[in-house]
């Protein structure tokens, strides 16, 4: 009988354990282990990853290990999972050694059934938000679990909304929540020939293995290529209580990070959304407010987040990029790891931080890589020139690039990968664009903000990027966008230029970047 370990509860790992327990399994254990509040959960070892996708099942001793683990989480919280009365809540994430953000799945919300639904509502006295809950869950492990287009739940929800005559989905109604769940269960009884799962054990052992057979998807490939972080062995699996920012105008979620990831200023930066859950401001869907924001909205809580921030820098000596969830009016933390920055910011900090006595000299010459040096030497436009801008939005990712405008990821990887230059323009991006955005010579979306998975991603690779261009109105049908009166047509060239977020409209001249005081 296998007798080797591989579920760890968050008290028993720490920040030295990635290789086993990934990122965010050892970045939960370590905040956990220095008293921040974090809801309680346990990680699945990366090594079971490779065993799952050789046989393609979970082993017995692995259930058995996820039920004890479980039996101890319902212990700390009072709840129990399956619960009609008091029903414990998960959700599953990845997390590999190195930070893959957006590329492997994420369920939210897990342990909602008819059941626990009705539960939930009477125990919280919020039948909207329980109702919301599902629709995400319903939402989230039809797409991750059972296979179904995104865009075909997308359709309904959108279909719901306009019945009701609302734009935002905070606006739906209980009724509204609770038929679109319906619509949802006929939509996977069409597509799978199966009823929705209820049972919350089988919703769980479905889940860990989406996310484990999520490492092998196309996209979490090319950009392990593109990071050169082919040797990694697989994903670990984080199971985790949730906390929810879509309990009212006193709950929120957000991302931040310690410093301003697009400059590198030693400036508290991040985003967040109120009454909402963490993948809306990653996933670009809606474009969430500037942080700054917060202190006026819930200031007290914004000035504790703060507090943990420097805390986390502190004790990692790295910029960090974290996730929290604001239940209430109480602060939760969910992840924190080295933030993904531009070469702007790299210098800049690496520089900054030995200023502050943080690091020596000799680290950090190592934080920052040739492939951002040499990012730093690209042309910048020429501020000089009269160009003609046709909107203005978020400056994600700096530097400028121009090319052909081009809607779709896979012609712009396409065009990319035959030397042509492209610009991607989305209304948001999904993991799935990875390939087309690091072949583009920019990205340009819509919608979302800095956050937002095209943001992180772009910056990661050191390509302009702006996002939540909110002015301009794509069509899809007649691939062209309007921008603020002018019509761009896709082989039109534009210009983005991630440092002051403007686009655009034909190939703006460029002058050679200026050598900064922290690059020298």
């Amino acid at each position: 009988m296998d007798q080797r370990k591989f579920v760890y509860d968050f008290e028993e790992g720490s920040k030295e354990m990635k290789t086993i327990l990934g990122g965010k399994g050892a970045g939960l254990a370590e905040m956990t282990k220095i008293g921040l509040p974090v809801p309680p959960g346990f990680t699945i070892s990366t090594e079971m990853c490779p065993e799952y996708l050789k046989v393609g099942d979970i082993p017995e001793a692995l259930r058995n290990e996820i039920r004890e683990h479980l039996a101890r989480l319902e212990g700390k919280l009072g709840k129990k999972f399956g619960s009609a009365e008091n029903p414990l809540l998960v959700s599953v994430r990845s997390g590999a050694a190195v930070s893959m953000p957006g590329m492997m799945d994420t369920i939210l919300n897990l342990g909602l059934s008819i059941e626990t639904v009705e539960g939930l509502a009477a125990l919280t006295g919020n039948p909207r938000f329980a109702w919301d809950s599902y629709r995400r869950f319903t939402q989230m492990y039809g797409n991750v679990v059972l296979g179904i287009e995104h865009n075909s739940f997308e359709t309904i929800f959108a279909e719901q909304k306009q019945l009701q005559g609302v734009t935002l989905d905070t606006d739906l109604s209980v009724d509204s929540l609770k038929a679109l769940v319906q619509k949802y269960f006929a939509l996977v009884q069409e597509k799978t020939g199966k009823p929705f799962p209820q049972d919350p054990m089988d919703q769980l052992l479905g889940a860990v293995g989406a996310v484990f057979r999520s490492w092998n998807t196309e996209r979490a490939i090319t950009y392990r290529k593109i990071e050169k972080i082919d040797s990694l062995i697989g994903t670990a699996v984080t199971v985790q209580s949730m906390v929810f920012g879509n309990m009212g105008n006193d709950s929120a979620t957000g991302v931040c990070f310690t410093r301003d990831n697009s400059t590198g200023a030693k400036r508290f930066s991040g985003e967040y959304l109120v009454n909402a859950q963490g993948e809306d401001v990653v996933a670009g869907i809606r474009t969430p407010k500037n942080i700054d924001e917060m202190e006026t909205e819930i200031p007290e809580t914004y000035k504790r987040l703060v507090e943990v921030s420097l805390l986390l820098e502190k004790h990692y000596r790295d910029m960090q990029d974290m996730e929290f969830t604001v239940e209430r009016g109480k602060l939760f933390m969910l992840q924190t790891r080295n933030a993904k920055r531009s070469p702007v910011a790299a210098v800049k900090v690496a520089v900054d931080m030995v200023v502050e006595g943080l690091l020596t000299k000799e680290e950090a010459v190592m934080r920052v890589t040739p492939t951002q040096l040499d990012t730093l030497l690209h042309p910048q436009v020429d501020p000089q020139a009269k160009v003609q801008v046709i909107a203005r939005a978020i400056p994600a990712s700096p530097g400028a690039g121009y090319g052909k405008v081009i809607f779709e990821s896979k012609k712009a990887a396409e065009l990319g990968e035959a030397g042509e230059k492209v610009v991607l323009v989305r209304q948001d991006t999904s993991p799935e664009d990875i390939d087309g955005i690091s072949k583009a010579q920019a990205t340009l979306t819509t919608r979302g903000g800095a956050s937002a998975h095209a943001a992180l991603v772009a910056r990661g690779l050191g390509k302009p990027c702006v996002v939540g261009a909110d002015q301009i109105k794509l069509n899809g049908v007649e691939k062209t966008f309007v921008a603020n009166g002018v019509t761009v047509h896709e082989g039109d060239v534009i210009t983005v230029n991630g440092t002051t977020g403007e686009v655009i409209l034909g190939q703006a001249p460029m002058v050679d970047a200026e050598q900064t005081a922290e690059l020298a």
